[in-house]
């Protein structure tokens, strides 16, 4: 009987052992994870969990019971320590050998930390674990004097539930506004204004360079006053597992558009994945929900020896005090040309599109529902589209 090990007990791993089920598979599956937890999803961790509106439990993958009713060996609390591919084994923390016949990589990502005086200091929190969730969230009480580094996604999101529960917030970042790496700075000025309408201060084009019991000290020489610092800065690939096992590395584990490396029986998938997305000619890794959700059904179909191409639009969404959006694609500066509206900024309903040679690459539904599939379509058509119809709104994004 074949046995099929997940390295990670990620969103992506979970998601892909419930799929080696629901495809028939009848072997062994091993699910191993470093965390004592069962599998979680991150996004309510910057989001309705951290403002305290969503129970615990709703975070998991699955119910506690699925894995034992499933046949699927939960081993949480065990790290694969390294990867015998000559032996098609994993060695563990615990001492184990777990031979396989396929292997899935799903470990996922690693907050990138900061090095200066104080930063090892306890006021000092990062965002990627459920007991992070948990600190940060005992440590948001009002007047509390928090200090973020980074105006990206975790880093806003965080704010935003901050400044929900009656914290004084400064956010540093080194760039020229908020968002710009991940939107750029048309929209990401929207992002910047909704923060500064809620008391948020912004201190751009500059960075922590020291830690101080109540402070914060800037590279512009500023005194910040702090009583907690906290740094999302992004978050960089565990990687170092396969590297060491001599597969192919460059920013995440490389896969081609099935999630299979340069060994024919490993995969990866999720956010240590850097796979070749067809749809956008070239290779990507996606750190968002979607990808995990998505990328770890089509990693165990692709175990199975299924066709698999697995070249989705990338999607991600985020919640921010009133604001709900949702995007298709990946608007980073340099890979446009022109961002245009549908509605009316000023009133915090909007579509963005973001074009290159009149072709949607990306767009954002902000406080707009049901459009994300019609954006999506746009996106994968690949076709030039006339400005003036896709910015009117009664036009209907389909006949676009």
């Amino acid at each position: 009987m074949p046995t099929f090990v997940i390295a990670g007990a990620s969103l992506a791993g979970a998601k892909a052992a419930e799929t080696l089920r629901d495809e028939g598979f009848d072997g062994q599956i091993v699910l191993l994870g470093t965390e004592l937890e069962r599998p979680y999803e991150r996004p309510p961790l910057s989001k309705g969990y951290l403002l305290g509106n969503d129970e615990r439990e709703s975070i998991y993958v699955h119910p506690a019971g699925w894995y034992a009713e499933h046949d699927v060996d939960l081993r949480a609390g065990v790290t694969v320590t390294a990867i015998d591919r000559a032996a098609s084994a994993v060695l563990t923390s615990d001492g184990s050998t777990v031979p396989y016949d396929k292997l899935l990589l799903t470990t996922g990502a690693s907050p990138r930390r900061l090095s200066f005086p104080g930063s090892d200091r306890d006021e000092v929190l990062y965002l990627r674990t459920v007991g992070d969730s948990d600190r940060l969230r005992a440590a948001f009480q009002p007047g509390t004097r928090v200090v973020v580094a980074g105006a990206g996604w975790i880093g806003l999101e965080t704010t935003a539930a901050a400044r929900t529960a009656g914290c004084p917030v400064t956010v540093l970042e080194p760039q020229p506004g908020a968002l710009h790496e991940q939107l750029g700075p048309e929209v990401g000025s929207v992002f910047a204004d909704l923060h500064r309408s809620h008391g948020v201060e912004f201190r751009f084009a500059e960075r922590a360079v020291e830690f101080r019991p109540g402070m914060v000290i800037t590279s512009a020489g500023a005194e910040i006053p702090a009583d907690l610092f906290v740094v999302g800065i992004g978050a960089a690939p565990n990687d170092q597992l396969a590297a060491a096992a001599g597969l192919e590395v460059s920013n995440g584990v490389l896969t081609d558009e099935a999630l299979r490396t340069i060994d024919p029986g490993i995969f990866a998938a999720g956010d240590v994945a850097n796979s070749f997305n067809p749809l956008l000619g070239h290779r990507v890794r996606v750190e968002h929900w979607a990808n995990a959700l998505n990328g770890g059904p089509a990693a165990a179909r692709s175990m199975l020896g299924q066709p698999v191409v697995y070249d989705p639009v990338p999607y991600f969404y985020s919640d921010q005090y009133d604001l709900g959006m949702e995007c298709a694609g990946l608007p980073a500066p340099g890979t446009y040309d022109e961002v245009a509206y549908r509605g009316d900024r000023a009133t915090g309903e909007f579509i963005a599109f973001w074009l290159s040679n009149d072709t949607v690459i990306a767009g954002m539904n902000v406080n707009v529902w049901d459009v994300n599939d019609d954006i999506q379509s746009l996106i994968r058509s690949g076709r030039p589209v006339d400005l003036s119809r896709l910015t009117n709104p009664d036009i209907p994004l389909p006949e676009v």
